[in-house]
């Protein structure tokens, strides 16, 4: 299983408008191969849409995606609303779940952390080692690194309630012996992005 996640960056003041759009011609897309996730920036870089397409592999996404070309509905008509696209094709991690459709936001936190050529062996033993620890806090809703895109690049999302629970988690979190995992030493870089699911995301 492959996952992709798409960044869209949207014209301020229209993500209402462009989620209205692309929930009445979901059904011609996803007839062909489900969404796994729909979500919008609130706090972080602000109007963007990220949304993840899972597949079983990157033949099964090409002639999936070739498929739905052929319906005058897909994609929606949305190129007045998008200034930039970005995606990423993300190998999950060999100790996650596969995406399944659950209320466990609706608050979700992107983190990106960049590691050093080399280090994602590592980084993947201390995170296998690891998150059952965090676990016991709050869920781990996806982890995986990337296979074509920005490299070296480690997503993790994460479910919370609301802000503040999600602070309250994060300070306990830090205090557990087991987290974080060992991995600092490698890190090259970091970012982070509170979103919000939209009405038709599956997981939200």
């Amino acid at each position: 299983m492959i996952y992709e996640l798409r960044t869209y960056d949207m014209r301020p003041g229209s993500i209402e408008e462009f989620e209205r759009r692309v929930e009445e011609a979901l059904p011609h897309r996803t007839h062909l191969s489900p969404m796994a996730a729909f979500w919008h920036t609130s706090i972080g870089p602000l109007n963007q849409v990220v949304h993840i397409w899972p597949y079983e592999d990157l033949n099964a996404r090409a002639a999936i995606r070739a498929e739905a070309a052929k319906s005058p509905n897909w994609p929606p008509k949305t190129q007045d609303l998008v200034l930039n696209m970005e995606n990423v094709i993300i190998e999950p991690a060999p100790f996650i779940k596969a995406l399944e459709p659950a209320e466990i936001g609706p608050v979700f936190e992107i983190r990106i952390y960049t590691f050093q050529p080399g280090a994602l062996p590592n980084v993947i033993e201390g995170w296998t080692d690891s998150l059952p620890a965090r676990e016991k806090y709050s869920p781990n809703v996806f982890t995986g690194y990337t296979e074509i895109g920005g490299l070296n690049r480690w997503y993790h999302v994460w479910a919370y309630p609301s802000l503040a629970e999600r602070d309250r988690v994060r300070a306990e979190a830090m205090s557990d012996p087991k987290w974080p995992p060992p991995t600092r030493q490698y890190w090259l870089s970091q970012e982070n992005k509170i979103l919000n699911p939209a009405s038709f995301s599956p997981i939200r």
